[in-house]
């Protein structure tokens, strides 16, 4: 399989140390607007993978630059680990070049413009869900939200469906950890814009008689006990993806996101809001070089160090995991399927924080599944779509267990 992967940033960068080790992969070209960022990404990776992976130059909002790219290196697949404001510019240009496509983030939404707190406007992925038929006649799948959450969770979700459950009540997406990050009080250990567009997002909810409705941003706290030593930990409705997938593939009656920030994170983000700092509308700024345009959220982002070198002064773990609640064989059941990642063990082993790390790890397994002829299909399709235990097991064989709490 000939992959061109776009975005050599933390997730991008874990992405390829993650796939050297593994046969099924021909050829990776790993391209970003930075080209020397692709190119330490390669470079790390040692002489002896020189024949496997390769750098190269792309701005992934140029569909066309893209799609030359696609057609010049003969990639089958396009598999993007850039923020989410380029993914319907990739998406595309995969369509355009006849290339399967994976990403692990959707296409943006927008509230509803007179009650985002009550009604969906433009939701997560509906632009991406909205081609399905043109995938279909293509003959090719986009396999849309296939990271850890959205991805490894929705796999769960539909392992649940199939072998633990006869009728689902909830399926709850609940993300935790206890890491520390020395020498910061805030550096956040994943994107910060990625991180402001989900949180201060409204956040959707689920239920079968209702539909889509949307909640204020940190609507329903609870404490949620996490496995491995975590602990308890609050977590609040968020807006992702899980919620939007999971419904269309697997019979619940209700489906949420919760996430576990913390009061001191949470303060920090309604500060950004506040302050206008949230924003992606450039605004006019004075420079040395006279006015110039920024988004407000870039600053922020450019103000904070880079997730992905982080690593070394991390500490602690993190836990992404799906909480399932319903009936097996006439009694209530609760379970708790979940993944768990030590940051001192990822960077031990691959040089990658655990965040990135257990993101990154994903979307190689599904390439594996596609690659190998055990997952296949045509059109949009999210990770419940196809079957999970293959995935879980390869997930095990890679050398990180999956775990299952009965509640």
């Amino acid at each position: 399989m000939r992959v061109l992967l776009v975005g050599a940033g933390g997730v991008g960068t874990a992405i390829t140390r993650i796939a050297a080790r593994r046969p099924f992969l021909t050829h990776m070209v790993v391209a970003d607007y930075d080209l020397a960022r692709a190119e330490a990404a390669v470079a790390a990776l040692g002489p002896d993978q020189a024949s496997r992976f390769s750098a190269a130059r792309v701005d992934a909002s140029d569909q066309d630059a893209v799609v030359a790219l696609l057609r010049a290196e003969r990639c089958e697949v396009l598999l993007n680990a850039t923020d989410p404001r380029f993914v319907m510019p990739l998406f595309e240009a995969a369509l355009a070049a006849d290339a399967h496509y994976l990403d692990m983030a959707m296409s943006l939404s927008r509230p509803h413009p007179e009650q985002p707190h009550a009604l969906t406007g433009v939701k997560l992925g509906d632009e991406q869900f909205e081609r399905a038929e043109a995938w279909e006649k293509a003959g090719r799948v986009a396999l849309v939200g296939i990271g850890v959450e959205p991805g490894l969770s929705d796999v769960f979700a539909r392992y649940a469906a199939d072998e633990l459950f006869d009728e689902i009540e909830e399926v709850g997406i609940r993300d935790g950890a206890n890491l520390t990050v020395d020498g910061y009080e805030f550096a956040p250990s994943f994107s910060i814009w990625t991180t402001i567009e989900e949180c201060l997002n409204p956040p959707v909810v689920y239920e079968a008689d209702r539909g889509w409705f949307t909640t204020p941003p940190f609507s329903e706290p609870e404490v949620f006990d996490f496995p491995e030593g975590i602990g308890p930990v609050e977590c609040v409705n968020v807006e992702h993806e899980e919620v939007l997938l999971v419904p269309r593939w697997v019979d619940a009656k209700r489906v949420t996101f919760k996430y576990g920030l913390g009061e001191d994170f949470i303060a920090k983000l309604k500060t950004l809001h506040a302050l206008g700092l949230d924003r992606t509308e450039p605004v006019t700024v004075r420079s040395a070089q006279g006015p110039v345009e920024v988004s407000p959220r870039d600053v922020v982002a450019a103000s904070l160090p880079d997730p992905a070198t982080l690593g070394e002064l991390m500490h602690g773990k993190t836990c992404a995991g799906t909480w399932v609640k319903g009936t097996r064989d006439g009694a209530a059941r609760e379970v708790y399927l979940y993944h768990v990642v030590d940051n001192q063990w990822s960077m031990r082993e691959y040089g990658s924080q655990a965040v990135v790390w257990q993101t990154a790890i994903n979307p190689v397994v599904a390439l594996e599944l596609l690659a190998t002829g055990v997952w296949s299909g045509q059109g949009v399709l999210g990770p419940e779509a196809f079957p999970p235990r293959p995935f879980l097991d390869l997930l095990t064989e890679y050398g990180s267990p999956w775990g299952l709490r009965e509640q």
